[in-house]
Parts: structure tokens; C-alpha cells; sequence
């Protein structure tokens, strides 16, 4: 490939990139001059694609894979709980397997050993622009092995719109740690809990403790932080140069706002140019080169399926976010703290600012990773997450997982 051609194609890809902002800056202002910067910095990355594959073959692919993929098909028992809006909160419970006095399962002794555990239950909580469905790899891993709670965040997925919002209440993280003791009540009323958040799941989870502390305090007996932070996200540069991301801060308020008011013309543009989202997606969900395809296309769908109101209702819950005073609730149980140091999203560095307040907690930096990590290296985090229920006693001592996916290596903080 010379040089020529590469320039070349990169100058088509921003071309169309800047030609479907200007669609979109005619027909809502202010929200096409910001699609036109996030297209520009997909625009390279999605440029040697388009010199060898065409568009048909493209969108052939992404059928195939659509049909084929496995990910995301694991379903549970079905349930809803109610927040304190009235908002209606989709959740599955994975049961463990029952207790018939016989001889435990091949697969359940050789995970678990032949030592019943203690009946502990996992609750996952997902990031924005996701649902439960996030946690696919841990979930197929410690299915019939530990009772698990999957649940969908307000709007997201399968649980309703937040009715507040819907009023016109703003979004706030404290919400969703309201959320979270609702479906607790529903799912776990009673015995100890695991807590497992990833991103703004990981910030539910310390809206959680700084709302119920007496509930971490009784019957939380572990937690995870997986790609997430307690605060000053507003600093976080999204791997862009310093006047593009200052740009972006000061008119991404007021463009998100104008979208969300025209959402189903923004809908119809993002279906316009899903090649080009695909490459925005890959840049901020992945951080190594050889994700295999499918678990792409699996995110790509996910992120596709939120609504852009919904995108620009949450957004400014997270500039606002500051439970660093939270994370003190956890200090006296085994917690486990884990990032990509790819992240541009929430990057690693703030995972280590969570760990610097939880001197006991396990820090695991994950090298070629993005802020998917549980898909894209999902043989480390459930293997640390099998680790961490074994230090918290909801499994037998010596019990791992055996690796489930991708292979990588982790750099695991010294204490």
C-alpha cells in the first residue's frame, strides 16, 4: 500500500465524514459540528478498510455476524422491580444448581472443588450504551456455579425510560444507586452479595454505599470496579489533543441536548453512516488489534440499540459524578479493582486513584485493553472475579475459572 493511496483514502473517509455532518449540521445546527469532529478522528481509522472492502461486503458481514454470534443469546429467569420513580427495572437471576445430595457436577467440581459454597449472590451492573448482556463471557463462566442477578439499567436495554426523566427530571448517578437497591429488594432480599459494576455500573455501585451504607456494611461481602471512577471525569481527554477536547467540552452539552430533540433524524443519520460508528466504537471499546469480529460487531450492537435521547439524558449525570468519600464503605472487604491501560474512556489511572483509597484492594492493569475489558480479555477478569469470591468466602478456597476466551496478561499492582 503506498503512502499515496493511504493519504488518499483517508482524505475520502473525512470527506464523508465532513459531507454526513453537513447533512446533519442543515438539519439541527449545532449537533452536525460535533458529529464532524468525532467523524474526523474515526475518519483514519476506518480509511485502509475502505480501500479493500467494499460497502455491500461490509454490511454482509455484519449480517452474518449478527446471526452467528453467540453473544449476548444467555437468559435467566425474569424479573422486575420498580424504582422510586415508578420506572420499571428488567433483571434475570442465573440460579445455582440445586442441591440433591448427589455427587456435585464434572463442571462444578472442577471449578469449585467438591465443597459446597456459600450462598452468595453476584449482582452485575453494566456501563452506559449497554445492558446486562455486557457481561456474556463471566456470565457462561460462573452460570450454575454461583446465583447470579443480571439487571438493565433505566432506559437501556430491556428496563423501561426513566419516568422522572421523562418528566423532565435530570439524570443523576445517585438515581441509579437507587436503582440498585430496588432490584435488590426484588432479586436478593435476603443473604450476602457480591457487587460487580463496569464503568457507570461501577459508579451505581458507590451511589449505592454513599446512599445505603448500612447495606454494604450487612451483607456486601466483595465488590468489583471494572473500568470505572469515582470522579473528575471531566478531565478525561478521550485521547484527543488538548484544543479538540476542550472544543468538545464546551459545545458537547448543547449538542447532545439538540440531538436528543431531534431523535429521529439523528437515528436515520446513524444508520447513514454505521461504518463510520464502527470505527468511533472500536477506538473507545477495544485497545488491542486482533478483537475477534464478532464480539465487535456484539458491542457495535449494543452501543447501536441506545437511543440517542437516552445518550444525551445521561451524559452530564458523569461530569457530576463524585463518590470518591463512597469508596470508603468498602474497605473492609476483599475488593477488586481492574482496568485496560488502553482505556481512553475511564482511563487506568483512575482505577488506580479507586485503589489508592482502598489500600487492600487488588489492582489489575490489563496491557492491550480498552474500557470493554470483560470482552475483550475476558479470561482475566473472570478469573480475577472468580478469585475475589474465593477471598470473600462465597466459594471454595482454590477454586478458579478456567480461562474463558481471548488470552492476555495482567499487571497486578504490588501491595
Amino acid at each position: 500500500m503506498s503512502d499515496s493511496r493511504a493519504a488518499d483514502a483517508v482524505t475520502d473517509a473525512a470527506a464523508s465524514a465532513a459531507g454526513a455532518a453537513g447533512s446533519w449540521r442543515r438539519a439541527t445546527g449545532i449537533a452536525g459540528a460535533a458529529i464532524g469532529v468525532l467523524a474526523a478522528g474515526a475518519a483514519a481509522g476506518v480509511a485502509v478498510e475502505r480501500m479493500t472492502v467494499g460497502r455491500a461486503v461490509r454490511r454482509k458481514a455484519r449480517l452474518a455476524l449478527d446471526s452467528a454470534g453467540p453473544y449476548g443469546t444467555l437468559r435467566g429467569t425474569p424479573g422486575k422491580a420498580y424504582a422510586d420513580d415508578g420506572t420499571e427495572l428488567y433483571y434475570e437471576v442465573d440460579e445455582v444448581e440445586p442441591d440433591t445430595g448427589a455427587p456435585p457436577s464434572p463442571r462444578r467440581r472442577r471449578l469449585f472443588g467438591r465443597k459446597a459454597p456459600v450462598p452468595a449472590t453476584v449482582v452485575f451492573c453494566h456501563g452506559y450504551c449497554l445492558n446486562q448482556d455486557s457481561w456474556h463471557f463471566q456470565r457462561a463462566a460462573l452460570r450454575g456455579v454461583v446465583r447470579t442477578v443480571h439487571w438493565d439499567q433505566r432506559s437501556h436495554g430491556r428496563s423501561a425510560r426513566g419516568v422522572a426523566q421523562r418528566d423532565g427530571e435530570p439524570l443523576t448517578i445517585d438515581q441509579l444507586g437507587r436503582d440498585l437497591k430496588a432490584v435488590i429488594d426484588a432479586a436478593v432480599p435476603e443473604g450476602p452479595i457480591v457487587l460487580v459494576g463496569h464503568s457507570m455500573g461501577g459508579m451505581t455501585i458507590m451511589a449505592l454505599a454513599a446512599e445505603y451504607p448500612e447495606l454494604i456494611e450487612e451483607r456486601v461481602v466483595a465488590t468489583a470496579f471494572v473500568g470505572t471512577s469515582s470522579g473528575r471525569l471531566g478531565e478525561v481527554n478521550f485521547g484527543l489533543p488538548v484544543a479538540g477536547v476542550n472544543a468538545i467540552r464546551r459545545i458537547l452539552p448543547g449538542v447532545l441536548r439538540a440531538l436528543g430533540q431531534q431523535a429521529e433524524l439523528v437515528e436515520k443519520g446513524r444508520r447513514a453512516t454505521a461504518e463510520l460508528f464502527a470505527g468511533i466504537i472500536k477506538r473507545y471499546s477495544f485497545g488491542g488489534r486482533d478483537v475477534d469480529p464478532a464480539v465487535e460487531r456484539f458491542a457495535e450492537r449494543m452501543i447501536e440499540s441506545t437511543p440517542i435521547d437516552v445518550v444525551a439524558e445521561f451524559y452530564p449525570a458523569f461530569t457530576d459524578h463524585d463518590k470518591t468519600a463512597a469508596l470508603a464503605r468498602f474497605r473492609h472487604m476483599p475488593v477488586l479493582v481492574l482496568a485496560g491501560v488502553r482505556d481512553l474512556v475511564t482511563p487506568s489511572a483512575h482505577s488506580e486513584a479507586i485503589a489508592d483509597e482502598l489500600p487492600d484492594a487488588e489492582l489489575v492493569l490489563v496491557p492491550d485493553a480498552g474500557h470493554l475489558v470483560m470482552l475483550e480479555h475476558p479470561e482475566v477478569v473472570t478469573d480475577r472475579l472468580a478469585d475475589l469470591l474465593t477471598r470473600a468466602g462465597a466459594v471454595p478456597a482454590g477454586a478458579t475459572v478456567s480461562a474463558y476466551g481471548t488470552s492476555s496478561s495482567s499487571t497486578v499492582r504490588p501491595r
